[in-house]
């Protein structure tokens, strides 16, 4: 065994590592769509919507099975909704949304991600008016005016449809996105939507070099092994 068998074995509790936050943070937003909506995917679009991606992303069936439950019944988790913006290296921009049932813990262990990689963070409004809020949605196609059609026809606010490499790609207000999604599913029977979310978007994007991209991956791993963290939106072009 030896040096190969220890190389392996820490492989191993990387991944297994990797599943359990995975795992935690969709348990955590599926019980939240399930608490705030109906148990229901079928009733609830918000839900339906979280548990698609789960499963494109290997969700286990009975950890969202689990999730709803939970969310059926009485008492368990509290958890509230929470974002913090700050000011990273290179004049980078964060947005860093929470799920957390003890703010305090939460803000604290931000901020010491943001401090020990001399980050700032910053106040509420002062990171999100360089980005834009919107639905997204994405899928295989090359029809922008079928799709564009389709979304007038059932009154969405469209923001703007890209078409390229056989793809498009399609933004909308957050308010519309159920009814765009469910406009999209009728006016394309089989669809599949790669992509259906509400996200920020940064007005520009820039690039980092040597210790300042050092310090933004760093800043970027320390947040993402938060259990209370879900999603870390800015912009930076990362290297792939």
């Amino acid at each position: 065994m030896g040096r190969i068998f220890e190389k392996r074995k820490e492989s191993i509790f990387k991944t297994a590592d990797q599943k359990s936050k995975l795992f935690s943070k969709y348990g955590r937003q599926l019980y939240m769509a399930a608490r705030n909506g109906v148990p229901d995917p079928e009733a609830n679009p918000t839900l339906r919507s979280v548990i698609e991606r789960a499963k494109r992303d290997n969700v286990a069936n009975h950890v969202i099975e689990k999730a709803i439950q939970k969310a059926a019944g009485t008492g368990g988790e509290d958890f509230q909704a929470a974002r913090y913006e700050g000011f990273g290296p290179g004049g980078s921009l964060l947005i860093v949304e929470c799920l957390t049932d003890n703010s305090t813990r939460t803000i604290s262990d931000i901020r010491i991600c943001f401090n020990k990689t001399g980050s700032k963070l910053s106040a509420n409004g002062s990171v999100v008016m360089s980005f834009d809020h919107l639905a997204v949605f994405s899928f295989s196609g090359n029809d922008e005016e079928k799709v564009i059609e389709a979304l007038f026809a059932a009154e969405i606010a469209v923001e703007e449809v890209e078409s390229e490499g056989g793809t498009v790609t399609i933004f909308v207000p957050p308010g519309e996105f159920s009814k765009a999604r469910m406009a999209l599913l009728e006016a394309f029977p089989g669809l599949e939507l790669e992509i259906q979310e509400i996200r920020f978007l940064p007005h520009e994007i820039k690039s980092l070099s040597g210790e300042d991209l050092v310090t933004f991956e760093k800043l970027l791993s320390m947040l993402h092994d938060s259990d209370d963290v879900q999603e870390i939106y800015h912009n930076i072009a990362l290297p792939t």
